[in-house]
Protein backbone atom coordinates (compact mmCIF):
# COMPACT_ATOMS: atom_id res chain seq x y z
CA UNK A 1 0.00 0.00 0.00
CA UNK A 2 2.92 2.54 0.29
CA UNK A 3 3.33 2.04 -3.27
CA UNK A 4 1.26 4.76 -5.48
CA UNK A 5 -1.43 3.13 -7.81
CA UNK A 6 -0.75 4.27 -11.81
CA UNK A 7 -4.25 4.80 -13.37
CA UNK A 8 -3.33 5.82 -16.80
CA UNK A 9 -5.82 6.95 -19.38
CA UNK A 10 -6.13 5.31 -22.79
CA UNK A 11 -9.00 7.25 -24.05
CA UNK A 12 -11.41 10.37 -23.60
CA UNK A 13 -13.81 9.91 -26.00
CA UNK A 14 -15.20 7.37 -28.58
CA UNK A 15 -13.15 8.54 -31.28
CA UNK A 16 -9.94 9.17 -29.54
CA UNK A 17 -5.92 8.13 -30.74
CA UNK A 18 -5.14 4.49 -29.99
CA UNK A 19 -1.55 5.08 -30.09
CA UNK A 20 -0.89 6.50 -26.89
CA UNK A 21 -3.31 4.50 -25.10
CA UNK A 22 -0.95 1.42 -26.59
CA UNK A 23 2.23 3.55 -25.03
CA UNK A 24 0.85 3.74 -21.52
CA UNK A 25 -0.07 -0.29 -21.57
CA UNK A 26 3.81 -0.98 -22.82
CA UNK A 27 5.18 1.34 -21.15
CA UNK A 28 3.60 3.13 -18.31
CA UNK A 29 4.15 0.40 -15.62
CA UNK A 30 0.04 0.92 -14.88
CA UNK A 31 -2.14 -0.83 -11.98
CA UNK A 32 -4.91 0.30 -14.41
CA UNK A 33 -5.81 2.10 -17.89
CA UNK A 34 -9.52 3.47 -18.34
CA UNK A 35 -10.72 3.86 -21.67
CA UNK A 36 -14.07 6.59 -21.15
CA UNK A 37 -15.69 6.57 -24.20
CA UNK A 38 -19.12 7.96 -23.38
CA UNK A 39 -20.23 11.22 -24.22
CA UNK A 40 -24.40 11.92 -23.69
CA UNK A 41 -25.05 12.09 -27.03
CA UNK A 42 -22.99 8.72 -27.48
CA UNK A 43 -25.15 5.87 -25.92
CA UNK A 44 -28.30 7.41 -27.14
CA UNK A 45 -26.74 6.93 -30.70
CA UNK A 46 -25.43 3.72 -29.62
CA UNK A 47 -29.31 2.74 -28.48
CA UNK A 48 -30.39 3.70 -31.79
CA UNK A 49 -27.53 1.43 -33.55
CA UNK A 50 -28.69 -1.07 -31.81
CA UNK A 51 -32.54 -0.90 -32.42
CA UNK A 52 -31.16 -1.64 -36.14
CA UNK A 53 -29.17 -4.17 -35.01
CA UNK A 54 -29.39 -6.73 -31.79
CA UNK A 55 -25.60 -7.22 -32.09
CA UNK A 56 -24.38 -3.64 -32.18
CA UNK A 57 -24.74 -0.76 -29.64
CA UNK A 58 -21.31 -1.29 -28.08
CA UNK A 59 -18.02 1.25 -29.22
CA UNK A 60 -17.00 0.41 -32.88
CA UNK A 61 -13.26 0.77 -32.12
CA UNK A 62 -13.46 -1.74 -28.50
CA UNK A 63 -12.22 -4.52 -30.91
CA UNK A 64 -9.08 -2.01 -32.10
CA UNK A 65 -8.36 -0.60 -29.05
CA UNK A 66 -8.08 -4.19 -27.36
CA UNK A 67 -5.89 -5.46 -30.09
CA UNK A 68 -3.57 -2.47 -29.49
CA UNK A 69 -3.52 -3.21 -25.60
CA UNK A 70 -4.37 -6.87 -24.37
CA UNK A 71 -1.16 -7.97 -24.71
CA UNK A 72 0.49 -6.03 -22.98
CA UNK A 73 -1.82 -5.53 -20.25
CA UNK A 74 -2.57 -9.02 -19.79
CA UNK A 75 1.66 -9.01 -19.22
CA UNK A 76 2.28 -6.01 -17.24
CA UNK A 77 -1.00 -7.18 -14.33
CA UNK A 78 -2.82 -4.03 -16.23
CA UNK A 79 -6.82 -4.19 -15.65
CA UNK A 80 -8.48 -2.50 -18.25
CA UNK A 81 -11.86 -0.68 -17.28
CA UNK A 82 -13.91 1.10 -19.50
CA UNK A 83 -17.09 2.34 -20.81
CA UNK A 84 -16.89 0.65 -24.27
CA UNK A 85 -20.16 -1.54 -23.66
CA UNK A 86 -22.22 1.57 -24.50
CA UNK A 87 -26.08 0.47 -24.93
CA UNK A 88 -24.98 -3.24 -25.19
CA UNK A 89 -22.10 -4.19 -22.76
CA UNK A 90 -23.05 -8.11 -23.34
CA UNK A 91 -22.08 -7.89 -26.61
CA UNK A 92 -18.84 -5.70 -26.35
CA UNK A 93 -17.91 -8.43 -23.58
CA UNK A 94 -18.06 -11.47 -26.27
CA UNK A 95 -16.44 -9.12 -29.01
CA UNK A 96 -13.79 -8.53 -26.23
CA UNK A 97 -12.82 -12.67 -25.91
CA UNK A 98 -13.26 -12.63 -29.66
CA UNK A 99 -10.24 -10.94 -29.80
CA UNK A 100 -8.20 -12.68 -26.94
CA UNK A 101 -9.17 -15.70 -29.43
CA UNK A 102 -7.83 -14.09 -32.34
CA UNK A 103 -4.27 -12.88 -30.42
CA UNK A 104 -3.93 -16.39 -29.21
CA UNK A 105 -3.72 -15.16 -26.12
CA UNK A 106 -4.04 -17.65 -23.31
CA UNK A 107 -6.64 -16.29 -21.15
CA UNK A 108 -9.46 -13.68 -20.86
CA UNK A 109 -11.72 -12.93 -18.12
CA UNK A 110 -14.30 -10.10 -18.56
CA UNK A 111 -16.48 -8.45 -16.37
CA UNK A 112 -19.38 -6.86 -17.45
CA UNK A 113 -21.72 -4.46 -15.70
CA UNK A 114 -25.31 -3.81 -16.99
CA UNK A 115 -28.16 -1.89 -14.85
CA UNK A 116 -27.78 1.62 -16.14
CA UNK A 117 -30.53 0.78 -18.73
CA UNK A 118 -34.07 2.61 -17.31
CA UNK A 119 -35.74 3.03 -20.34
CA UNK A 120 -38.51 0.49 -19.23
CA UNK A 121 -38.50 1.86 -15.30
CA UNK A 122 -39.28 5.36 -16.99
CA UNK A 123 -42.12 4.03 -19.34
CA UNK A 124 -43.75 3.07 -15.85
CA UNK A 125 -43.00 6.04 -14.07
CA UNK A 126 -43.28 9.60 -14.69
CA UNK A 127 -40.49 12.22 -13.35
CA UNK A 128 -39.45 15.97 -14.10
CA UNK A 129 -37.26 16.68 -16.87
CA UNK A 130 -34.43 18.78 -16.60
CA UNK A 131 -34.15 20.35 -19.92
CA UNK A 132 -37.12 21.87 -21.75
CA UNK A 133 -37.52 19.53 -25.18
CA UNK A 134 -39.92 20.72 -27.57
CA UNK A 135 -42.20 21.96 -24.30
CA UNK A 136 -41.80 18.73 -22.54
CA UNK A 137 -42.00 19.20 -19.05
CA UNK A 138 -42.26 15.36 -17.76
CA UNK A 139 -40.32 11.67 -18.79
CA UNK A 140 -44.22 11.00 -19.97
CA UNK A 141 -44.66 14.03 -21.95
CA UNK A 142 -41.67 12.29 -24.65
CA UNK A 143 -43.55 8.50 -25.01
CA UNK A 144 -43.28 7.40 -27.96
CA UNK A 145 -39.95 9.40 -28.74
CA UNK A 146 -37.48 7.90 -26.12
CA UNK A 147 -35.01 6.02 -27.94
CA UNK A 148 -32.85 5.72 -24.35
CA UNK A 149 -32.67 5.76 -20.66
CA UNK A 150 -29.88 5.53 -18.64
CA UNK A 151 -28.27 6.31 -15.45
CA UNK A 152 -25.18 7.11 -13.83
CA UNK A 153 -23.95 4.18 -11.95
CA UNK A 154 -20.92 5.42 -9.99
CA UNK A 155 -18.00 3.23 -8.65
CA UNK A 156 -19.74 0.84 -6.14
CA UNK A 157 -21.89 -0.53 -8.63
CA UNK A 158 -18.22 -1.39 -10.68
CA UNK A 159 -16.48 -2.85 -7.23
CA UNK A 160 -18.17 -6.64 -7.38
CA UNK A 161 -16.74 -6.30 -11.06
CA UNK A 162 -13.53 -5.33 -9.64
CA UNK A 163 -13.95 -8.07 -7.24
CA UNK A 164 -14.07 -10.87 -9.34
CA UNK A 165 -10.30 -10.64 -10.46
CA UNK A 166 -11.50 -10.02 -14.49
CA UNK A 167 -8.45 -8.56 -16.30
CA UNK A 168 -10.86 -6.28 -18.29
CA UNK A 169 -14.39 -4.67 -17.01
CA UNK A 170 -16.65 -3.08 -19.30
CA UNK A 171 -19.39 -1.25 -18.42
CA UNK A 172 -22.14 1.06 -20.00
CA UNK A 173 -23.29 4.18 -18.72
CA UNK A 174 -21.02 4.85 -15.82
CA UNK A 175 -20.20 8.30 -14.40
CA UNK A 176 -16.91 9.25 -16.11
CA UNK A 177 -14.44 9.58 -12.70
CA UNK A 178 -16.04 7.10 -11.54
CA UNK A 179 -14.38 4.85 -14.12
CA UNK A 180 -11.46 6.00 -12.23
CA UNK A 181 -12.44 6.01 -8.76
CA UNK A 182 -13.62 2.15 -8.45
CA UNK A 183 -10.02 1.05 -8.73
CA UNK A 184 -8.80 3.53 -6.57
CA UNK A 185 -11.65 1.91 -4.01
CA UNK A 186 -11.00 -1.42 -4.56
CA UNK A 187 -6.94 -1.18 -4.05
CA UNK A 188 -7.10 1.34 -0.99
CA UNK A 189 -10.15 -0.77 0.39
CA UNK A 190 -11.89 3.05 0.72
CA UNK A 191 -15.11 2.73 2.49
CA UNK A 192 -18.92 3.87 0.80
CA UNK A 193 -18.69 6.78 3.01
CA UNK A 194 -15.31 7.47 3.50
CA UNK A 195 -16.24 10.89 1.74
CA UNK A 196 -12.94 13.12 1.64
CA UNK A 197 -11.28 9.92 0.10
CA UNK A 198 -13.89 9.78 -2.49
CA UNK A 199 -13.94 13.09 -2.95
CA UNK A 200 -9.81 13.25 -3.86
CA UNK A 201 -10.63 10.11 -6.33
CA UNK A 202 -13.35 11.89 -7.77
CA UNK A 203 -10.81 14.88 -8.24
CA UNK A 204 -8.03 12.33 -9.85
CA UNK A 205 -10.92 10.70 -12.30
CA UNK A 206 -12.13 14.36 -13.28
CA UNK A 207 -8.32 15.16 -14.25
CA UNK A 208 -8.19 12.36 -16.16
CA UNK A 209 -11.03 11.25 -17.74
CA UNK A 210 -10.68 13.66 -21.31
CA UNK A 211 -7.29 12.05 -21.54
CA UNK A 212 -4.61 14.71 -23.70
CA UNK A 213 -6.94 17.74 -22.48
CA UNK A 214 -4.83 17.59 -19.28
CA UNK A 215 -1.59 16.93 -21.44
CA UNK A 216 -2.06 19.90 -23.29
CA UNK A 217 -4.22 18.78 -26.82
CA UNK A 218 -7.16 21.80 -25.89
CA UNK A 219 -5.22 24.24 -24.32
CA UNK A 220 -2.52 24.48 -27.65
CA UNK A 221 -2.54 27.94 -29.36
CA UNK A 222 0.92 29.08 -30.87
CA UNK A 223 2.34 31.83 -29.50
CA UNK A 224 0.48 32.05 -25.87
CA UNK A 225 0.79 28.53 -25.42
CA UNK A 226 3.11 26.42 -27.00
CA UNK A 227 2.61 22.59 -26.51
CA UNK A 228 5.73 20.37 -27.82
CA UNK A 229 5.14 17.98 -30.07
CA UNK A 230 1.56 18.19 -29.95
CA UNK A 231 1.11 15.80 -32.89
CA UNK A 232 2.02 13.20 -30.63
CA UNK A 233 0.59 14.06 -27.32
CA UNK A 234 0.86 11.83 -24.60
CA UNK A 235 -2.27 10.67 -22.52
CA UNK A 236 -2.05 10.97 -18.72
CA UNK A 237 -1.44 8.75 -16.11
CA UNK A 238 -1.86 9.42 -11.97
CA UNK A 239 0.38 8.17 -9.39
CA UNK A 240 -2.10 8.06 -6.19
CA UNK A 241 -1.59 7.30 -2.70
CA UNK A 242 -3.52 5.73 -0.08
CA UNK A 243 -5.07 9.37 1.47
CA UNK A 244 -5.85 10.05 -2.40
CA UNK A 245 -3.45 12.27 -2.87
CA UNK A 246 -1.64 12.56 -6.43
CA UNK A 247 0.52 13.39 -9.35
CA UNK A 248 -0.68 14.07 -12.54
CA UNK A 249 1.96 13.21 -15.34
CA UNK A 250 2.51 11.47 -19.02
CA UNK A 251 5.27 9.02 -20.02
CA UNK A 252 8.81 10.34 -20.44
CA UNK A 253 9.25 11.28 -23.98
CA UNK A 254 5.68 11.39 -25.71
CA UNK A 255 4.30 14.52 -26.70
CA UNK A 256 2.31 17.43 -24.71
CA UNK A 257 2.86 19.24 -21.35
CA UNK A 258 1.06 18.57 -17.86
CA UNK A 259 1.56 21.65 -15.84
CA UNK A 260 -0.53 23.69 -13.28
CA UNK A 261 -2.40 25.37 -16.18
CA UNK A 262 -3.32 22.41 -18.35
CA UNK A 263 -4.17 21.00 -14.72
CA UNK A 264 -6.55 23.69 -13.96
CA UNK A 265 -8.22 24.13 -17.29
CA UNK A 266 -9.66 20.54 -16.96
CA UNK A 267 -10.52 21.14 -12.99
CA UNK A 268 -12.73 23.24 -13.81
CA UNK A 269 -13.90 21.65 -16.95
CA UNK A 270 -17.95 21.04 -16.79
CA UNK A 271 -17.75 21.99 -13.32
CA UNK A 272 -20.66 24.46 -12.18
CA UNK A 273 -20.35 24.59 -8.43
CA UNK A 274 -16.68 23.49 -7.66
CA UNK A 275 -17.39 23.14 -3.75
CA UNK A 276 -20.28 20.60 -4.65
CA UNK A 277 -19.60 18.71 -8.01
CA UNK A 278 -22.86 15.81 -7.90
CA UNK A 279 -21.21 12.18 -8.23
CA UNK A 280 -23.07 8.59 -7.95
CA UNK A 281 -20.49 7.89 -4.61
CA UNK A 282 -19.94 11.47 -3.64
CA UNK A 283 -20.98 15.36 -3.50
CA UNK A 284 -17.09 16.11 -4.58
CA UNK A 285 -15.85 19.43 -3.37
CA UNK A 286 -12.53 20.96 -5.35
CA UNK A 287 -12.97 24.42 -3.93
CA UNK A 288 -9.96 23.46 -1.70
CA UNK A 289 -7.72 21.33 -4.59
CA UNK A 290 -4.48 22.92 -5.01
CA UNK A 291 -2.19 22.27 -7.87
CA UNK A 292 1.87 22.39 -7.34
CA UNK A 293 4.33 21.77 -10.13
CA UNK A 294 6.94 19.25 -8.87
CA UNK A 295 9.03 18.28 -11.59
CA UNK A 296 8.58 18.67 -15.88
CA UNK A 297 5.28 17.54 -16.49
CA UNK A 298 4.52 16.60 -12.89
CA UNK A 299 1.56 18.13 -10.80
CA UNK A 300 0.69 17.36 -7.53
CA UNK A 301 -3.02 17.49 -6.74
CA UNK A 302 -4.20 17.63 -2.60
CA UNK A 303 -6.77 19.31 -0.87
CA UNK A 304 -9.75 18.18 -2.34
CA UNK A 305 -12.53 16.12 -0.27
CA UNK A 306 -16.64 15.35 -0.24
CA UNK A 307 -19.76 15.01 1.63
CA UNK A 308 -22.81 12.80 1.24
CA UNK A 309 -23.67 11.65 -1.76
CA UNK A 310 -26.90 12.74 -3.94
CA UNK A 311 -30.15 10.83 -2.79
CA UNK A 312 -30.77 10.02 -6.75
CA UNK A 313 -28.95 9.24 -9.81
CA UNK A 314 -28.91 11.45 -13.07
CA UNK A 315 -30.60 9.58 -16.16
CA UNK A 316 -29.48 11.04 -19.67
CA UNK A 317 -32.53 9.97 -22.11
CA UNK A 318 -32.44 10.15 -25.60
CA UNK A 319 -35.07 11.24 -27.65
CA UNK A 320 -36.00 11.50 -31.23
CA UNK A 321 -36.70 15.36 -32.14
CA UNK A 322 -36.97 15.35 -36.09
CA UNK A 323 -34.39 15.78 -39.16
CA UNK A 324 -31.48 17.94 -40.29
CA UNK A 325 -31.35 18.54 -43.86
CA UNK A 326 -28.04 20.14 -44.76
CA UNK A 327 -26.46 21.68 -47.92
CA UNK A 328 -23.43 23.41 -48.61
CA UNK A 329 -22.07 25.16 -51.86
CA UNK A 330 -18.61 27.23 -52.55
CA UNK A 331 -17.97 30.27 -54.23
CA UNK A 332 -14.76 31.73 -55.02
CA UNK A 333 -13.02 34.72 -56.45
CA UNK A 334 -14.04 38.49 -56.74
CA UNK A 335 -17.29 38.89 -55.43
CA UNK A 336 -17.36 35.68 -53.31
CA UNK A 337 -18.73 37.30 -50.07
CA UNK A 338 -21.79 38.85 -52.44
CA UNK A 339 -22.28 35.93 -54.60
CA UNK A 340 -22.52 33.49 -51.49
CA UNK A 341 -25.18 36.17 -50.06
CA UNK A 342 -27.15 35.91 -53.21
CA UNK A 343 -27.52 32.65 -52.79
CA UNK A 344 -28.94 32.62 -49.52
CA UNK A 345 -31.78 35.11 -50.32
CA UNK A 346 -32.11 32.77 -53.40
CA UNK A 347 -32.72 30.14 -51.00
CA UNK A 348 -34.78 31.69 -48.13
CA UNK A 349 -37.00 32.58 -50.78
CA UNK A 350 -37.52 29.10 -52.15
CA UNK A 351 -37.91 27.77 -48.74
CA UNK A 352 -40.57 30.08 -48.04
CA UNK A 353 -42.19 29.10 -50.94
CA UNK A 354 -42.52 25.58 -50.21
CA UNK A 355 -43.71 26.26 -46.90
CA UNK A 356 -40.76 25.60 -44.98
CA UNK A 357 -39.94 28.87 -44.31
CA UNK A 358 -40.75 29.01 -40.42
CA UNK A 359 -38.04 25.54 -39.82
CA UNK A 360 -35.76 26.04 -37.20
CA UNK A 361 -32.84 27.12 -39.65
CA UNK A 362 -29.26 28.34 -40.11
CA UNK A 363 -28.12 29.83 -42.73
CA UNK A 364 -24.25 30.64 -42.96
CA UNK A 365 -21.16 32.00 -45.08
CA UNK A 366 -18.22 29.98 -43.66
CA UNK A 367 -14.95 31.88 -43.43
CA UNK A 368 -17.39 35.37 -42.81
CA UNK A 369 -19.86 34.75 -39.88
CA UNK A 370 -20.35 30.92 -39.70
CA UNK A 371 -18.82 31.10 -35.28
CA UNK A 372 -20.23 34.24 -34.05
CA UNK A 373 -23.48 35.47 -36.72
CA UNK A 374 -23.75 38.60 -36.06
CA UNK A 375 -21.21 39.36 -34.08
CA UNK A 376 -18.36 38.47 -35.90
CA UNK A 377 -16.30 41.34 -36.97
CA UNK A 378 -17.40 43.05 -40.08
CA UNK A 379 -15.52 42.38 -43.63
CA UNK A 380 -12.30 45.01 -43.78
CA UNK A 381 -11.76 45.15 -39.98
CA UNK A 382 -8.31 44.72 -39.22
CA UNK A 383 -7.46 41.28 -38.52
CA UNK A 384 -10.77 39.85 -39.53
CA UNK A 385 -9.71 38.18 -42.19
CA UNK A 386 -6.27 37.84 -42.34
CA UNK A 387 -4.58 36.37 -45.51
CA UNK A 388 -7.81 37.63 -47.77
CA UNK A 389 -7.31 39.41 -50.84
CA UNK A 390 -6.68 43.62 -50.40
CA UNK A 391 -9.61 45.62 -49.33
CA UNK A 392 -10.50 42.83 -46.55
CA UNK A 393 -12.44 40.59 -48.71
CA UNK A 394 -12.72 37.00 -48.49
CA UNK A 395 -11.52 35.54 -51.34
CA UNK A 396 -13.61 32.43 -51.00
CA UNK A 397 -16.73 31.36 -48.85
CA UNK A 398 -18.72 28.23 -48.20
CA UNK A 399 -22.14 28.26 -48.05
CA UNK A 400 -24.14 26.44 -45.77
CA UNK A 401 -27.66 26.44 -44.81
CA UNK A 402 -28.82 23.31 -42.42
CA UNK A 403 -32.66 23.36 -41.19
CA UNK A 404 -34.45 20.53 -38.48
CA UNK A 405 -37.34 19.33 -39.73
CA UNK A 406 -40.28 16.75 -38.91
CA UNK A 407 -40.02 14.63 -41.68
CA UNK A 408 -37.36 13.17 -43.41
CA UNK A 409 -38.45 14.32 -47.16
CA UNK A 410 -38.82 17.86 -45.24
CA UNK A 411 -35.35 17.47 -45.06
CA UNK A 412 -33.91 15.93 -47.75
CA UNK A 413 -35.67 19.21 -49.67
CA UNK A 414 -33.08 21.23 -48.27
CA UNK A 415 -29.99 19.69 -49.90
CA UNK A 416 -31.85 19.74 -52.99
CA UNK A 417 -32.64 23.36 -52.84
CA UNK A 418 -28.86 23.98 -52.15
CA UNK A 419 -27.83 21.84 -55.10
CA UNK A 420 -30.24 23.36 -57.51
CA UNK A 421 -27.73 26.36 -57.08
CA UNK A 422 -25.28 24.78 -59.49
CA UNK A 423 -27.48 26.00 -62.74
CA UNK A 424 -29.49 28.43 -61.18
CA UNK A 425 -27.17 31.25 -59.55
CA UNK A 426 -25.59 33.23 -58.81
CA UNK A 427 -22.75 32.39 -60.52
CA UNK A 428 -19.25 30.26 -60.17
CA UNK A 429 -20.76 27.72 -57.48
CA UNK A 430 -19.77 24.55 -56.75
CA UNK A 431 -18.07 21.87 -54.57
CA UNK A 432 -21.91 20.69 -52.82
CA UNK A 433 -22.91 18.06 -50.04
CA UNK A 434 -25.70 17.51 -49.11
CA UNK A 435 -26.85 15.10 -45.81
CA UNK A 436 -29.95 14.24 -43.79
CA UNK A 437 -29.65 12.79 -40.31
CA UNK A 438 -32.55 12.29 -37.46
CA UNK A 439 -32.07 14.28 -34.50
CA UNK A 440 -31.32 12.92 -31.21
CA UNK A 441 -31.87 15.43 -28.65
CA UNK A 442 -30.61 14.52 -25.13
CA UNK A 443 -32.24 15.11 -22.18
CA UNK A 444 -31.71 14.81 -18.09
CA UNK A 445 -33.64 13.63 -15.36
CA UNK A 446 -33.19 12.57 -12.02
CA UNK A 447 -34.19 8.80 -10.79
CA UNK A 448 -34.34 7.07 -7.73
CA UNK A 449 -31.59 4.72 -6.78
CA UNK A 450 -33.93 2.06 -6.39
CA UNK A 451 -34.68 2.20 -10.00
CA UNK A 452 -31.03 0.84 -11.02
CA UNK A 453 -30.44 -2.72 -9.75
CA UNK A 454 -26.08 -3.46 -10.95
CA UNK A 455 -25.81 -6.99 -12.13
CA UNK A 456 -22.04 -8.38 -13.04
CA UNK A 457 -21.84 -11.05 -15.62
CA UNK A 458 -18.35 -13.17 -15.81
CA UNK A 459 -16.85 -14.02 -19.56
CA UNK A 460 -14.03 -16.25 -19.71
CA UNK A 461 -11.40 -17.35 -22.64
CA UNK A 462 -9.43 -20.05 -22.24
CA UNK A 463 -7.22 -21.54 -24.89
Amino acid sequence: MTRPFRIGAGAGYAGDRIEPARDLAERGQLDALVFECLAERTIALAQLARLSDPGAGFDPLLAERLHAVLPACLRHGTRIVTNMGAAHPEAAGQAALQVARALGLPRLRVAVLTGDDVLPWLQENEVPLQDDIGGARSSAALAGRLVSANAYLGAQALLPALRTGADVVITGRVADPALFLAPLMHHFGWAADAWPLLGRGIAVGHLLECAAQVSGGYIAEPGRFDVPRLEEVGFPLAEVGVQGDAVITKLEGSGGRVNRLTCTAQLLYEIEDPARYLQPDVTADFSQVRLHEVGADRVAVTGASGSERPLHLKASLGVRDGFIGEGQISYAGPGARERGELALRVLAHRLRGAGLGALEQRAELIGVNAMHGAASAPIGTPGSEPGNEAGGQPYEVRLRLAARCATRSEAQRIGREVEALYLNGPAGGGGVTQSVREVLAVASCLVPRAAVRPQVQVLEWVR
